[in-house]
């Protein structure tokens, strides 16, 4: 990313190549048991030959979702399972944040525990009142 904030329009530095190798690593101990990890592509100086290497080279799989909170949000798993890229834009429809999470399902999209709670209630009270129409 340039100062002015757009990015570089320079050739590919090799930095997907490393991106690519951490992601590796990442996997591997994620398929051994291990935790969930991370990458910030936006905090890395990625050229737009680097991003497009990556993603490239990266793909996409079978999975894919977009979501509405506080500007778009895209997600996809990419032919790599566990390998998700997640680009979050804001109002102005910018990306905000770009990651590739290593993990089996992102944090976004699992259901918070308050969420899951007043929901089994609110279908408590659907299946009650129904059952004795």
């Amino acid at each position: 990313m340039s100062r002015d904030g757009t990015e570089r329009d320079a050739p590919g530095t090799g930095l997907a190549q490393s991106v690519l190798r951490e992601i590796a690593g990442h996997l591997d101990a994620l398929a051994r048991g291990g935790e969930a990890a991370a990458i910030d592509l936006r905090s890395l100086p990625m050229t737009v030959a680097d991003r497009g290497e990556l993603e490239s080279r990266l793909g996409r799989g079978e999975v894919s979702v977009k979501l509405e909170l506080g500007g778009a949000s895209e997600l996809w798993e990419t032919r790599y399972s566990g390998v998700w890229w997640v680009r979050h834009k804001g109002d102005d429809d910018r990306v905000a944040s770009e990651r590739i999470e290593i993990t089996a399902i992102p944090e976004i999209l699992k259901s918070q525990e308050e969420d899951v709670a007043a929901a089994a209630a609110r279908i408590r009270e659907e299946v009650y009142r129904h059952g004795h129409e």
